[in-house]
């Protein structure tokens, strides 16, 4: 039989998604639990995917606790011989999509698989139709032989229960463990951050620099709510990662920063001498060449941040680094939907920029 490269997956005959998948009643279906789950960095969880532990509800305010259950940064991993990868899957919210992000990105699954080079290459989609619950086939016709797949699971919506299914006669197993040593990243920020407006869930710049630097991440981006609060700080201080990367300027201004960035660094650094911390500049608004409030807020964000971080380096914080927000969008206005929240080129800017500071931090 003729066979032809796509990719990196060998392929016989038709196209990928050319044939029907299995009906339901021929898949066999396994909780996702049994796999490995990445991206939550605490084990005392209300919900099987929240992003904080259950005693944060009583300790954060009820906005950043409301959202710390979305399930932005989750990701299952998995290594499967199989024909065809479902998902059956529960979300929590009604709100399947909203303004400025897609049903798909804030309530669906999006399924990457490794390829014969080595690489991680986009799959295939769970799309949410209806609430609460959705089954889909992410991926069919997939040739025989043995894969690794990572499975992110939505945004902004909190899902309660998550299946993957593969026909009778698949084989489907845990990932191994990541390399020995191999910390996570750990990021704490805004909306953008939190994923809005990528397209899928593995299209922010934070899941994209964890298929650069095959790590795991954690996402505790928290849309309009990344404040650097001292009781979110301690929180954060509890994780063990590679590096803390602070990326909370677009929610602050110029007092907040004042008042809290200072206290936020030496809450880690109490907690973790000699961990990377990474600081992150507010983005520039790509409308501010024309809209003289938002350049005003971008150039005093920067400088208190600025002045805030040579004082700091003054007082010998060790392991502080700092990036700049010049290059974080890119300056031809492209890289946003409304001017703040990137579009894939704006997250996949933004994950080129990080990754030009981490692969230090990370060697």
């Amino acid at each position: 039989m003729l066979t032809r490269r796509h990719f990196g997956f060998t392929l016989a005959g038709s196209p990928l998604l050319a044939q029907t998948p299995a009906p339901q009643s021929d898949i066999e279906w396994r909780d996702a639990r049994d796999f490995t789950v990445e991206g939550l960095g605490y084990k005392d969880r209300k919900s099987p995917y929240d992003r904080l532990p259950a005693r944060a509800e009583a300790l954060v305010r009820k906005a950043v606790w409301d959202l710390s259950r979305d399930s932005s940064g989750v990701v299952v991993r998995f290594t499967a011989n199989t024909k065809a990868i479902h998902a059956r899957w529960s979300v929590t919210g009604k709100n399947l999509a909203s303004a400025n992000i897609t049903a798909v990105a804030s309530s669906g699954l999006d399924l990457y698989a490794k390829t014969d080079a080595g690489r991680w290459h986009w799959l295939g989609i769970g799309r949410p139709t209806k609430f609460p619950e959705n089954t889909e086939a992410l991926a069919a016709n997939i040739p025989p032989g043995q894969r690794d797949y990572m499975l992110y699971l939505p945004l902004r919506n909190g899902v309660a229960s998550l299946e993957i299914g593969v026909p009778k006669g698949g084989e489907i197993t845990k990932s191994p463990a990541r390399a020995a040593g191999s910390k996570p990243i750990l990021f704490y920020g805004t909306s953008i951050t939190h994923g809005i407006s990528a397209s899928r869930s593995g299209m922010t710049h934070v899941a994209m620099l964890g298929r650069m630097f095959n790590r795991e991440v954690i996402n505790l981006g928290f849309s309009g709510n990344g404040k650097m609060e001292p009781e979110v700080a301690a929180l954060v201080a509890e994780l063990d990662p590679a590096v803390f990367v602070l990326d909370c300027l677009p929610n602050m201004n110029d007092k907040e920063i004042n008042e809290r960035a200072e206290a936020c660094v030496k809450t880690i650094r109490a907690a973790h001498p000699a961990t990377p911390i990474l600081l992150v500049e507010d983005r520039n608004y790509s409308d501010n060449f024309l809209n003289p409030s938002r350049l005003e807020r971008n150039e005093t964000n920067h400088k208190a941040m600025r002045d805030l971080y040579a004082k700091m380096q003054r007082d010998k914080i060790k392991h502080l680094l700092y990036l700049k927000a010049d290059n974080l969008l890119g300056a031809d206005g492209e890289g946003t939907i409304d001017g703040s929240h990137p579009t894939d080129l704006g997250f996949a800017r933004q994950a080129a920029e990080f990754a030009r500071v981490l692969k230090t931090i990370l060697k």
